[in-house]
């Protein structure tokens, strides 16, 4: 699944080029991309109306309509949000939604699994979406400091694993950008997130912040079906430390990489670097 590095990568390449043109045609070749209404009712809405601005909140994308009204899409596992400049390019068989600017080209959401999803509301209005409703704090705000962190540590038995992917206290952390912080930190994934020190609080918060910006500089992580709002890949994977380096070495110290689940997901962690 896109995580931060990824969404915004989406909102900064697209920012440029689909705000302020008129949408002509709506196609929704995949209806249940839509939630809580009809094609009829969305495509009516959206006819004649201009994409305000883009903004990222966790792993979702909100557009500012005209009308007060805004569009979210959230990319889920394999959705991606590509602008064409020539709408004569062919268009994907797994194409769920295309919004049309005319000459101007177009906006596609293309989704081999068919799990992404978009949702149209009234601003700010977020009740029937969840997840959005109850995100956390945006790990690169101001907001997010080593003392909120401490906070969010404090007696608390669960895993730091776990705690980080918990997108009701973290907002965009994924599976791929917590391994590379706990192991930047070196912090064992399975610690208890009480049983953090200071030291290791302020060390944890320097690191997540340091892969998140090192991430987005680079475009996000492909590693199968993410791409930019261009269709480029990212060039992050050829950064990564420890996600997906199942057999190799620690590029810190040469020990061998393990793998174990922790708070239901594939964690990787260097068990000289990051000790129980």
């Amino acid at each position: 699944m896109p995580e931060l590095p990824e969404v915004e990568t989406v909102r900064r390449s697209l920012l440029p080029v689909v705000l302020e043109k008129s949408i002509e045609k709506v196609e929704i070749p995949y209806p249940r991309i839509l939630q809580h209404i009809t094609v009829q009712d969305f495509q009516a809405q959206l006819l004649g109306r201009r994409f305000l601005d883009l903004i990222r909140r966790g792993k979702y994308l909100i557009f500012d309509l005209e009308g007060e009204l805004e569009l979210v899409a959230h990319l889920r596992m394999t959705g991606r949000l590509i602008y064409y400049s020539d709408s004569a390019i062919g268009r994907a068989k797994h194409t769920s939604a295309i919004f049309s600017f005319g000459s101007l080209g177009e906006l596609r959401f293309e989704d081999v699994r068919k799990f992404g999803t978009l949702d149209l509301v009234k601003e700010g209005e977020y009740d029937q979406i969840k997840g959005l409703k109850e995100l956390g704090v945006e790990p690169l705000s101001k907001e997010f400091t080593w003392q909120l962190l401490a906070e969010m540590t404090k007696d608390r038995s669960a895993k730091i694993k776990g705690l980080l992917l918990d997108q009701s206290k973290i907002a965009g952390l994924g599976n791929i950008y917590v391994d590379e912080s706990l192991f930047l930190a070196k912090i064992h994934p399975e610690r208890t997130a009480q049983s953090l020190k200071q030291a290791e609080i302020k060390r944890l918060h320097r690191a997540i912040q340091e892969v998140l910006a090192e991430a987005i500089e680079g475009q996000g992580t492909t590693l199968r079906d993410y791409r930019t709002g261009y269709g480029r890949e990212g060039s992050f994977q050829n950064k990564l430390q420890i996600y997906g380096k199942k057999g190799e070495k620690c590029p810190r110290c040469g020990v061998d990489l393990e793998h174990k689940k922790v708070a239901g997901r594939t964690s990787h962690y260097c068990p000289a670097c990051q000790r129980e």
